[in-house]
C-alpha cells in the first residue's frame, strides 16, 4: 500500500452526486491499493451518509457536501462537512431495529449502525454553522 494519499471532493445535495463519490472512492482505492474489504466498507458509509445529508439535510440539491480522505500507514481517515440542519448522527439518529424481519422494521438508525460497525472512530462536531463527521478505520481489518 501508498504510505500516504490524499483526496478532497465537493458535491452537490443532488441523488446523482453519488456517481462522483463512489468514482472518486474507486480511484482513491486504485492509487493507494485498498483492500477490497476496506473499498466496500468506505463505499456503504459514504452512500448511507451522503444520502441521510442529502434527503434530511437540505432543502435543496444546490448545497456542498465536502468530503475528505487522507489515507496515512494503516489507517484511513474521511471527514464530511456540510451546512444543513444540524444533526449529530451518532446521538440524534433512532436506534436500528435489528430483531424484527425486514418488513417489520421501522426506517432509520441503520446507516448510522453501518457507521459505528464499519469505522473504528466516528466523532462529530458542530462548528462554524456546518456539521463536521470525523471517521477513522485500520485499512486491515
Amino acid at each position: 500500500m501508498t504510505m500516504s494519499a490524499s483526496l478532497s471532493l465537493t458535491v452537490k445535495t443532488a441523488r446523482h452526486e453519488l456517481e462522483r463519490i463512489v468514482e472518486a472512492i474507486e480511484n482513491l482505492a486504485e492509487e493507494d491499493d485498498w483492500p477490497h474489504d476496506l473499498l466496500f466498507r468506505v463505499n456503504l458509509v459514504l452512500e448511507e451518509l451522503s444520502l441521510n445529508i442529502m434527503d434530511y439535510g437540505h432543502d435543496d440539491d444546490t448545497s456542498d457536501i465536502e468530503i475528505a480522505f487522507t489515507s496515512e500507514g494503516d489507517s484511513l481517515t474521511i471527514e464530511i462537512v456540510d451546512g444543513g440542519r444540524p444533526f449529530d448522527p451518532l446521538n440524534d439518529a433512532p436506534d436500528p431495529d435489528l430483531t424484527s424481519g425486514v418488513a417489520d422494521r421501522r426506517v432509520g438508525g441503520l446507516g448510522v449502525h453501518f457507521v459505528r460497525t464499519l469505522m473504528d472512530d466516528v466523532r462529530y462536531e458542530r462548528s462554524a454553522g456546518k456539521n463536521r463527521l470525523k471517521m477513522v478505520t485500520r485499512k486491515v481489518r
